[in-house]
């Protein structure tokens, strides 16, 4: 029996402009807007209140290695040796993390029984959730003396070599950027486990199996097939953990203190970051000149902190094998 036909498609009603679909559009356009209005607007408040100090500074503000704000008539403050220790003790943890993480991600997806993966997943998470003051506690309480003897190993038999030369403090102290990079190793450790783990579950069954078809073994599996097709993934979570070392605060600033030794970049030695300076002098706060050197020391920390984390979310977004 012929069937009647069906309404064309111009008789159809077409779907409202001001339905759901358009409500969802607008608020999610809208969202992601006030986010980045938000980025925008505290880079603009930042840059506002930095310059009026950084023209009245008396000393480079790049070179230079002081930082005194005490008179504000007679600023002099330069960002060297902060961006020496923060840089130092970040690429130091990141050096520390990155093997262990990927280790930890490839036995979670591919050596661990299933029925470990899963707790054992939730215990190196659960490291994200502690509290910084904790981390600073247990590095000066406990790391801190565990690893002088170690500190003092390397001192005297890689002396030679910059990074292991003799600081401006005592390694006995242990405040060293050597035990804060090792701190800060332990605070990155989930953020790139939980990404590598990710890109190592999504590697093509297919591709393990044919490496298997081979007559690889479990390693050779894992070195060409795992490894190749995750290597976006583990470098862009190492940027991303290197964008959280670079703006830890409490742990750090109960670590260093001690001003670095001028034009050393030793692992032994103490000073201070961006961000622990920042904390450090919050009580100078009160002048608008000497708060802007703060300011502008931050200024560079967030661009430095949006350029690395931006370079990992471009990792992130290309494809996982690169």
């Amino acid at each position: 029996m012929p069937t009647e036909p069906s309404a064309k498609p111009a008789d159809r009603k077409a779907p409202s402009k001001y339905g759901a679909e358009f409500v969802f559009r607008s608020a999610a356009t809208t969202a992601g807007g006030l986010i980045v209005a938000a980025i925008a607007l505290i880079a603009l408040f930042l840059l506002v209140r930095a310059v009026p100090s950084v023209l009245a500074n008396k000393a480079n503000f790049f070179t230079s290695t002081e930082f005194s704000t005490s008179n504000a008539d007679n600023l002099r403050f330069g960002i060297k040796d902060l961006f020496m220790v923060t840089v130092l003790s970040s690429v130091f943890a990141l050096v520390i993390a990155v093997p262990i993480g990927v280790g930890i991600a490839l036995f979670l997806t591919h050596y661990s029984p299933k029925a470990l993966a899963k707790p054992f997943s939730m215990v190196v998470d659960l490291l994200a959730a502690v509290p910084s003051v904790v981390f600073g506690l247990w590095g000066v309480l406990v790391l801190a003396p565990k690893t002088e003897p170690v500190q003092t190993f390397l001192n005297s038999h890689l002396g030679w070599l910059f990074l292991f030369s003799d600081g401006n403090i005592s390694i006995a102290g242990g405040g060293t950027i050597f035990t804060a990079g090792v701190v800060l190793a332990v605070m990155i450790l989930p953020i790139i486990t939980s990404v590598s783990r990710e890109v190592f579950g999504l590697t093509p069954r297919a591709h393990i199996e044919a490496a298997q078809a081979l007559g690889a073994t479990k390693w050779e599996v894992v070195r060409m097939t795992v490894l190749p097709y995750g290597r976006s993934g583990v470098i862009a979570g190492s940027m991303l953990g290197l964008g959280r070392a670079l703006g830890e605060t409490i742990a750090v600033l109960m670590l260093l203190h001690t001003s670095p030794k001028p034009g050393g970049w030793s692992l032994f030695d103490g000073g201070y970051t961006f961000a622990s300076r920042i904390a450090a002098s919050a009580s100078e706060f009160s002048s608008k000149l000497p708060t802007g050197a703060y300011i502008a020391a931050g200024f560079v920390l967030f661009a430095l902190t949006f350029v690395v984390n931006g370079l990992a979310r471009l990792i992130a977004g290309g494809k996982v094998n690169g």
